[in-house]
């Protein structure tokens, strides 16, 4: 279904009250984690005191994640008034939202979950590795896209070395499918990590658009290795192609 600068965080301050320092607000903890793992009760804590969840719920967004795709249209403004745009792993429907907002013609979502509707756009349940899931989206879009965006992650097992492939493999399959069907001079966006072996990836991105660059937006939370990859005028499927 991947990541306009926020507004600083306001300190919230109070009166000391008898001489005791009560200036300092404590982050919202939940009262209990009855039934919850200590990962499930650590992700609830910090949606609760995250600045873009709750901007996300105030403005109707379905996620936090709206705003890492408005701040990066926000710098190379590819979501133009009519354009066709791809949502790869688009759920719960955030990146589509911003991209019908700012007035993209034609929308088509597709993620292994499903999605409640956003009309005018289409979403779909599949697999976007199955075959058939490529020529479905082309058909739904009515042609080729002028962005196709991807901010797809793999399920993980725990296990570093076949997590990281795993996600580098999707990468590279959501390129490899960008590079398919993209119009000259289009935009494709996806989500990659710092650190990982994305050399491979990186050469046949500029091998097919005229820039490349890496984008950390601001509501990627710090801590996360989460980047963005966004190669910009695409050149064409020949000419300066891989061999």
């Amino acid at each position: 279904m991947t990541d306009k600068p926020p507004e600083e965080k306001k300190r919230l301050v109070r009166m000391s009250t008898r001489g005791e320092d009560k200036a300092r607000a404590k982050p919202a903890r939940l009262k209990t984690a009855w039934k919850r793992t200590a990962s499930q009760q650590a992700w609830l804590e910090r949606q609760i005191n995250d600045p873009f969840a709750a901007e996300a719920r105030a403005k109707g967004y379905r996620s936090r994640a709206a705003f890492k795709l408005a701040e990066i249209d926000d710098r190379y403004r590819f979501l133009k008034k009519g354009a066709r745009v791809i949502d790869l792993g688009c759920a719960p429907g955030g990146w589509v939202q911003v991209a019908l907002e700012r007035g993209a013609g034609s929308v088509v979502g597709v993620d292994l979950l499903p999605v409640d509707p956003l009309p005018p756009a289409h979403l779909i349940e599949m697999d976007f590795t199955d075959p058939a899931c490529g020529d479905r989206l082309i058909e739904l879009l009515g042609g080729a896209p002028d962005v196709v965006l991807s901010d797809m992650a793999p399920n993980t097992i725990g296990h570093k070395q076949t997590d990281h492939l795993r996600i580098i493999g999707l990468i590279e399959a959501a390129a490899d499918f960008a590079i398919e069907v993209l119009k000259p001079g289009g935009v494709f966006v996806t989500k990659a990590f710092q650190g990982g072996e994305t050399a491979g990836l990186l050469k046949l991105l500029k091998a097919h658009f005229a820039d490349v660059k890496h984008v950390k937006p601001k509501a990627s939370r710090a801590e996360s290795s989460e980047l963005y990859l966004v190669a910009t005028g695409f050149t064409g499927r020949t000419g300066n192609a891989l061999p």
